[in-house]
C-alpha cells in the first residue's frame, strides 16, 4: 500500500469514533425530545375530563404561489356536538428561505361569498364546512393558498399559557375589562394567567368592538412571542407543543411544527408584521336581513393589500 493510501486508511479509521458519536448524540436528542413530546401529551390528557379523538377534517391545501407556507389559524369554543362559528381567524405566513413570519388578521364580521352558499360572514364557513370551506372561501375572495390548518380550543389557550408561563404573561391592559370574559381586568402593565389572558383577547364590549379585539390579538401574539424566545425555550419546544396537542386540531407534523416554531423563537428575530382585513378605507357597515351588522368590504382593495403585504 502507498503512502498516500495507509495515510488515507489511517485518516478515515480516526474519524469513525467521531461519527459514532455524533449518531449517538443526534440518536439521544430525538429520543429526548419524544419523550419530552409524550411528556406533554401526558400532562394535557390529564387534566381533560373526557379525552376524545379529534375529528378529522379533510383539508385540499397547498404553498402559495409564492413558495411560502400558510397556515389557517382558527379559535373555537364549540362545546359538545355544537356547530361554531370560528371566533378568531387568522392566516400565519411561513417563508422557509427567510425564517420569516407575517400574520393577517381576517375579521370575523367580513361579508363575503362563501363558494356553494352565497355571501355570509366569513365565520360562518367554518360553521357550515369546516376548515376546508374556510379554505375555499379564502382562496376564492383573497386569491391565497392555504396548506396547513389548526383550529385551538381555548380551553387548550389557557392550558398552554399556564404551562409556558408560570408566572404569567406581561401585558399592559389599556383599560378595565370584565363584560362577558368571565374575569375582571383592571387598567395596567401585569402579568395574566391563562384565563385572564383568553379573557383579554376575547373582549370586545367597548366602543372599539371587534377592531379592538382584533388588534389585542395580535399584540397578546407578539408578547408571548417575546417571552419566549431564547434558547432555553427552544430546548422546551417539544414538550409544550405536546402540551397543545390535545387540545389542537391540525393537519401538520409535529416535527414540521418544531422546526417552524424554533425558527419564530429565535432570539434574533424581529416583530412579527401584522396586517388587519379589512384595511382602513376598505368596507361599510350596513346591516344584513338574518346576519345583522356586517363589514361590507372591497374585496379587490384588500386581496391587493394582502399579497402586498405577504410578497414586500
Amino acid at each position: 500500500m502507498m503512502r498516500s493510501e495507509k495515510h488515507q486508511a489511517k485518516k478515515r479509521r480516526h474519524w469513525r469514533p467521531v461519527v459514532l458519536v455524533l449518531i449517538i448524540l443526534l440518536g439521544a436528542g430525538i429520543g429526548y425530545s419524544y419523550f419530552q413530546y409524550k411528556q406533554g401529551v401526558s400532562l394535557s390528557l390529564k387534566k381533560l375530563n373526557n379525552p376524545s379523538s379529534q375529528k378529522e377534517y379533510e383539508f385540499e391545501g397547498q404553498k402559495d404561489q409564492y413558495g411560502d407556507t400558510n397556515i389557517l389559524l382558527l379559535g373555537s369554543d364549540a362545546r359538545g356536538k355544537e356547530k361554531s362559528r370560528s371566533d378568531t381567524i387568522m392566516i400565519v405566513h411561513f417563508n422557509e428561505d427567510k425564517g420569516s413570519f407575517k400574520l393577517t388578521s381576517l375579521m370575523r364580521d367580513c361579508y363575503v361569498e362563501i363558494p356553494g352558499h352565497g355571501k355570509h360572514k366569513i365565520n360562518s364557513a367554518f360553521a357550515i364546512g369546516g376548515p376546508e370551506l374556510m379554505r375555499q372561501t379564502i382562496k376564492h375572495n383573497f386569491d391565497i393558498d392555504l396548506q396547513y390548518y389548526s383550529i385551538v380550543d381555548f380551553r387548550g389557550f389557557e392550558h398552554l399559557i399556564n404551562e409556558a408561563f408560570p408566572n404569567g404573561v406581561e401585558i399592559d391592559v389599556e383599560k378595565e375589562m370584565k363584560e362577558n370574559i368571565g374575569v375582571t381586568l383592571k387598567p395596567g402593565k401585569q402579568r395574566l394567567n391563562g384565563k385572564q389572558l383568553l379573557g383579554y383577547v376575547r373582549f370586545r364590549h367597548d366602543a372599539m368592538s371587534d377592531f379592538g379585539r382584533v388588534e389585542r390579538q395580535q399584540k397578546t401574539i407578539q408578547a408571548i412571542k417575546d417571552q419566549l424566545s431564547g434558547l432555553q425555550t427552544v430546548a422546551k419546544l417539544p414538550k409544550l407543543i405536546g402540551v397543545a396537542t390535545p387540545y389542537v386540531n391540525t393537519n401538520m407534523k409535529t416535527t414540521d411544527m418544531i422546526f417552524m416554531a424554533k425558527d419564530l423563537l429565535a432570539e434574533n428575530k424581529e416583530t412579527v408584521d401584522t396586517l388587519r382585513i379589512p384595511v382602513e378605507n376598505s368596507f361599510t357597515e350596513p346591516r344584513i336581513a338574518g346576519e345583522g351588522l356586517v363589514l361590507d368590504i372591497d374585496i379587490e382593495k384588500n386581496k391587493q393589500a394582502l399579497h402586498q403585504f405577504i410578497t414586500k
